[in-house]
């Protein structure tokens, strides 16, 4: 087999205008062109040389594009393809997409997008090893179910399809569409998270798209919308079921035309953005109930990618537990406590509506409460977990009926923390500054004490 170096393109097509147009452009990138004008050369090429992209049409003589899709994926997962499709051809594309092909492009092609999509592939080089887990909690543990989303994660991100997140609140959705952004060939452009349901329905389009100045009362300056934000790059809609329907009508075209349109403007602005969603709504539901579109689904619900809840892998609660502890008391310089065997089971038999997230909570939690360096089972509080507004010692039992800060900009969880503060520097106070009697005084453990000082940023000078 030949092991050239070079970035040599393999083009398929039976137009030869089509052929000559990709091969001048290609070439004048400084890659290498080679072309075949049927699926039967395609194969034989394939099989004999090494290429960094394959550029098949569709419509061969001998058979479709799609054919030699699952092949590359099969025999040469190395290798990255992209469908050329008839214009108009949405549903060739989705189906090119969900067999594997790393991008497509429609005729009358797009010679800006051509550059872009082949500079794109470029980029991916080899495909990396899925033996080591993530470094990030929500993707540690062993359990089958982790194991086939670690390697999901790498395989989608070797692609540019629209993929949909669907999972639990709490259970990572949003750090899965940052690892394949970060994976991927555009991870050196920027990752934009936005979750639809923070912002309101009037603000919206020009949250989205952007304005110009002048566009409305108010407008004092250009602004660039989320889709030019994360240009090259990723824009993560988390929370997409949110979206009012009228905007899901603006929100498809901008995706089907790759361009969008700031408020004010006379032209719209292509942009060349990954799109990836999620929400822990049932999605298809909404669209049978008609508040999300359909079209809108099918565009973005490409590939589905499903985040299993906290109880899924209940056990991989363990080597969690560990990480979390560790990362928890490293950032209030604490000692890493210990879960006792009845505290750990307690967890793995715990519901987790919350997921990853809650057990992060319950943890912090827990280890400013424990005694010594063994965290029990009381001191997890789980029965206490799904009751909202709950309280696990003196100072969170502070009475806020009669709250009325003096400065109006102040919220609740500023004004508990002053009072927090207040009630700490007094028992501190009256004791001298022995931090052990002072936690006495306090009804509170010294870990406790400990943790609070250090959160509350009073532990520099004690």
């Amino acid at each position: 087999m030949n092991t050239q170096t070079t970035n040599t393109i393999l083009l398929i097509d039976d137009e030869p205008d089509i052929l000559e147009l990709l091969e001048i452009t290609l070439l004048r990138m400084g890659l290498a062109v080679d072309s075949a004008d049927c699926v039967a050369t395609a194969k034989q090429k394939l099989a004999d040389n090494q290429y960094q992209l394959c550029l098949t049409d569709m419509r061969l003589p001998d058979g479709d594009g799609l054919e030699l899709v699952k092949l590359l994926q099969s025999d040469y997962p190395e290798t990255p393809v992209a469908m050329i499709t008839a214009f108009g051809s949405v549903e060739t594309a989705i189906d090119a997409l969900k067999a594997g092909a790393f991008d497509f492009l429609s005729k009358p092609i797009d010679l800006a997008q051509l550059r872009e999509l082949v500079e794109n592939a470029l980029q991916l080089g080899p495909a990396p090893s899925t033996e080591e887990p993530d470094d990030s909690s929500e993707f540690l543990g062993k359990t089958p179910v982790m194991q086939a989303l670690r390697q999901r994660i790498h395989k989608l991100a070797r692609s540019q399809a629209p993929i949909y997140i669907q999972g639990e609140s709490g259970s990572g959705k949003e750090r899965v569409a940052r690892l394949i952004h970060q994976l991927g060939p555009r991870a050196d452009g920027p990752f934009v998270p936005v979750n639809c349901a923070a912002i309101p329905a009037d603000l919206m389009e020009s949250e989205f798209f952007g304005y110009k100045k002048g566009s409305f009362s108010g407008a004092t300056a250009d602004k660039i919308g989320l889709f030019q934000a994360a240009e090259n790059g990723t824009l993560f809609l988390d929370e997409i079921a949110d979206l009012p329907l009228g905007m899901q009508v603006k929100l498809l075209r901008a995706i089907q035309e790759k361009s969008v349109r700031p408020i004010g403007a006379q032209a719209e602005i292509p942009v060349n953005v990954r799109i990836l969603s999620a929400t822990h709504k049932n999605l298809q539901k909404a669209v049978e109930s008609n508040l999300f579109r359909e079209d809108l689904y099918y565009r973005i619900n490409v590939i589905e990618v499903q985040v299993p809840s906290l109880r899924d892998r209940a056990d991989d609660i363990p080597q969690l537990v560990a990480v979390l502890l560790q990362k928890i008391a490293s950032e209030y310089q604490l000692p890493a406590p210990r879960l006792s065997r009845s505290a750990l089971e307690g967890l793995k038999t715990y519901s987790f509506p919350g997921n990853v997230r809650e057990l992060e909570n319950i943890l912090e939690r827990a280890l400013t409460l424990c005694e010594g360096e063994l965290i029990e089972l009381s001191d997890l509080k789980l029965s206490e977990q799904s009751k909202a507004g709950h309280k696990a010692d003196m100072l969170d039992a502070i009475e806020v009926e009669n709250y009325d800060s003096e400065d109006p900009s102040q919220s609740l969880e500023e004004y508990l923390a002053d009072i927090e503060k207040k009630a700490i520097l007094k028992a501190l106070d009256e004791t001298r500054w022995n931090r052990t009697a002072a936690a006495k005084k306090l009804g509170i453990s010294f870990r406790a004490l400990r943790y609070r000082l250090q959160k509350l940023g009073l532990d520099q000078d004690t």
